[in-house]
Parts: structure tokens; C-alpha cells; sequence
């Protein structure tokens, strides 16, 4: 699990369970590009994103009096944030279509097609695949906080990655050929 390393952020989220508004929304927005990014990851899509994330915070505000631990907030609310998008998935239209104007993430050493079609390859993985590939290599957690997150063993967190890398090499080789 993501631990909070700020004494201002544990202050925070103190408050927020305790029931302060103003603390809530603070921890909201040192947090909302985070947020704004997993959504995006798990959408594709602008408005999609800023529905995922807008559902998770009203939710997050609703249950904050049930975590238990203040240090674990970020990783909480990427637990709400993934069940949201897994219901969003599930009730939208199947193919989504990628925004051109993807959101900064650390350079990979590719070109935008490329990094497209890798998009596309993620988005095409089995949701639970797809969600270890983005808390590992676009959020840079550790097995044990995905673990965490996900609340399935390590060993779990393990196999999904390698299925899913083995998943995108696969996909990922197809489209060159058949590209």
C-alpha cells in the first residue's frame, strides 16, 4: 500500500474523517492530477476520465469516516477510483476511442503512434491485467502496494504482470504484421 509521506496530508486526512469539508477538498486537490491520470488510463478518454474521477471523489467523501488508516489515503481512494472505472467499463460502449491529446506521462522513448497503438494494447487487456499495467508502469507502485490495492496476494500481483506483458508482446507483434 501507497503510504502518505507528509505529516500535512495525514493532518488532512484526520480531519476529512472527522467530518471537515475544507480538509477533504484540500486532500482532493493535491491529489487530482493523480486521480485525473489513473481514470484517463482506465477510460482513454477526457470526459470519461472527469466522470470516473468526479464519482470517485463524491464517493470518497461519502466513506472517508470508514479508513481506518490515515497514512493509506491515496491507496483507498485508487481502490474507489479503480471500482468506479470497472463500472464505468462495464456499463459504457465497448471500443473506446483514444483522445489525441493523451496526458503527460514520462517520456517512453516512442513516438505517439507508437505509444498509441501501446494504448490501445493495454486498453484491449482483461481488466485485471490491465489494472496491475497501469498501477506498475504508469504509476510506479510496487507489487505489494498493488497487492494492496487490488487486496489479492503478491504472488497474484506477480502472474497478472507477466500474463500481461506476455498479452502485449502478442498483441502488440500482431499489429506490426498486420499493420
Amino acid at each position: 500500500m501507497e503510504i502518505l509521506d507528509t505529516s500535512t496530508d495525514i493532518r488532512l486526512v484526520k480531519k476529512a474523517i472527522r467530518g471537515s469539508v475544507d480538509a477533504y477538498g484540500e486532500l482532493i486537490e493535491i491529489h487530482k492530477n493523480y486521480l485525473y491520470r489513473m481514470a484517463y488510463l482506465h477510460s482513454g478518454t477526457e470526459d470519461a476520465a472527469l466522470e470516473i474521477v468526479q464519482e470517485t471523489i463524491l464517493k470518497g467523501f461519502h466513506s472517508i469516516k470508514t479508513l481506518r488508516n490515515p497514512e493509506l489515503f491515496r491507496s483507498w481512494i485508487t481502490r474507489i477510483l479503480i471500482h468506479i472505472s470497472i463500472d464505468f467499463h462495464r456499463k459504457s460502449v465497448p471500443s473506446i476511442q483514444i483522445d489525441e491529446n493523451l496526458p503527460e506521462t514520462r517520456s517512453l522513448g516512442i513516438s505517439i503512434e507508437e505509444r498509441l497503438d501501446l494504448y490501445e494494447a493495454i486498453r484491449q487487456l482483461p481488466e485485471k491485467y490491465r489494472l496491475v499495467i497501469v498501477l506498475k508502469y504508469f504509476d510506479d507502485l510496487k507489487q505489494d502496494e498493488i497487492a494492496g490495492i487490488m487486496n489479492i496476494p503478491r504472488g497474484t500481483v506477480a502472474a497478472y504482470l507477466t500474463r500481461a506483458r506476455k498479452e502485449l508482446r502478442r498483441s502488440l507483434k500482431e499489429g506490426y504484421l498486420n499493420g
